[in-house]
């Protein structure tokens, strides 16, 4: 049976990061990948994802171009199948820039499933290894409804990979992966609708964004529907029916359900080890990733703290710092920015009007909205949102907020600033840079 230092089971972005660094403190690092190489986010999440979202923005850029006396022609046009190949192709260089990163850094690799037959004890396809320590960074896999026509459903793994544009489409959810495909397949020209059982879209985000974000959606003619059970899916003539309970059925082409992810855990046999969960199959770990079991560690959305890539990283960088470089350590996970590729984006750090009226703290709010300069000269002008929220006492910024165009870009530099613990006053003391959309920021009373 060959021994490792470190079996890592997942080569996704936290995975690989963790492997790599621990193979370089001199441990003996072995990973392994049932699919491809750089997990969700490279193959199935992040990346595809962000260029169909710059796939879709050429349909309105078209219109903008022409406002400043470029001739568009009347008639454009738009190839799915050129779209798919050149996003294949990317994706093919990703996965091999990941195994190239573990060869260099001597890191053992094998494509295969990795279960556990003991608690040191790893199979991979035919294989029995043992692990001096574990790390399962096994991330998520996508919730599939039990509707009658379940195989017909597609989720956020298929929609990359159909073979051809829907002439209209119903997703189902309102969270990150629902209102980001809404938008895409809207800009790509299909009818779109959007059908929920709640009240409004990105609950967990703030509000005032949630609200614009939903009135430039509709604007944009993609239909959402709150407030909506779903009874069932079936089979009809050309698509499905969609089967509801507070009205007549929604007969569609295509229907993609983006209700979720949970704990990719299913084939990992961890009742061989009693190892501590959560209900949803997450994985229970301490500050340091690790579990209750002393030599086995978790990292990334098998976990189920704050699912996104850059945390993943942190946490598998923190663990091999921590358990091989002697550098110990955790993953800081707060004030955590993020994004949603909406159209246009929604941005944040820090906390939400309504976390801090739940926290007890007392916030001044400096807000914002305009439509940028971009579109002066155009017919329809999207709308930016921005939102400052100051500590009544000490004047620090704990949160800040935007929906608009570059807002990506804009949060991305402004979350140093609130990691670092700026006031208003500070913020107030930054020039301008003129005309920008981003001087808002600091010109706000």
């Amino acid at each position: 049976m060959k021994e490792y230092d470190l079996i890592v089971i997942g080569a996704g972005s936290g995975g690989v990061r963790a492997a790599r660094i621990a193979a370089n403190y001199g441990a003996k690092v072995l990973i392994a990948e049932g699919l491809n190489y750089g997990g969700t986010c490279v193959n199935r999440g992040c990346v595809p994802k962000k260029l169909f979202t710059y796939a879709a923005q050429f349909n309105s850029d078209f219109d903008t171009a022409k406002s400043y006396g470029w001739e568009v022609p009347e008639q454009i046009s738009f190839n799915w199948q050129t779209l798919i190949k050149n996003k294949d192709q990317e994706i093919e260089r990703l996965n091999d820039i990941y195994k190239s990163i573990l060869e260099k850094n001597k890191v053992d690799r094998i494509d295969g499933y990795a279960s556990f037959k003991g608690s040191e004890i790893i199979q991979i396809n035919d294989e029995i290894f043992k692990g001096k320590k574990i790390l399962i960074a096994s991330g998520g896999a996508c919730n599939k409804p039990a509707y009658t026509a379940k195989d017909k459903v597609l989720t956020s793994d298929d929609i990359f990979h159909i073979k051809k544009l829907p002439k209209d489409i119903c997703i189902l959810g309102a969270g990150y992966i629902a209102v980001e495909f809404a938008c895409i397949m809207n800009g790509l020209g299909v009818k779109t609708t959007l059908i929920y059982r709640g009240e409004r879209i990105l609950k967990s985000f703030d509000q005032d964004l949630t609200n614009l974000l939903e009135d430039e959606m509709i604007k944009k003619g993609i239909n959402i529907k709150f407030n909506t059970n779903i009874e069932d899916i079936t089979e009809a003539n050309e698509g499905l029916e969609i089967k509801i309970q507070q009205g007549p059925s929604i007969k569609t082409a295509c229907v993609l359900s983006a209700l979720g992810r949970s704990p990719n855990v299913a084939q990992l046999n961890l009742d061989k080890i009693d190892i501590l969960q959560k209900k949803n199959g997450a994985i229970i770990v301490d500050e340091f990733s690790k579990t209750n079991i002393d030599h086995i560690y978790a990292i990334g959305d098998v976990t189920d703290r704050i699912n996104l890539t850059p945390v993943a990283i942190r946490e598998g960088h923190a663990f091999a710092d921590t358990e091989f470089g002697k550098i110990k350590r955790s993953a800081s996970h707060k004030n955590i920015p993020s994004t949603v590729f909406t159209d246009p984006p929604l941005s944040t750090v820090g906390i939400t009007t309504e976390e801090a009226l739940k926290l007890g703290i007392k916030v001044k709010t400096f807000k914002t909205q305009f439509s940028p300069m971009k579109y002066t000269f155009a017919d329809k002008k999207p709308k930016i949102l921005m939102k400052l929220l100051v500590d009544e006492k000490t004047d620090k910024v704990l949160g800040i907020h935007m929906l608009g165009q570059d807002s990506p870009e804009i949060i991305q530099s402004l979350a140093v600033a609130l990691t670092a613990g700026a006031t208003k006053k500070d913020f107030d003391n930054t020039t301008a840079i003129h005309p920008t959309s981003s001087e808002e920021f600091v010109t706000l009373k």
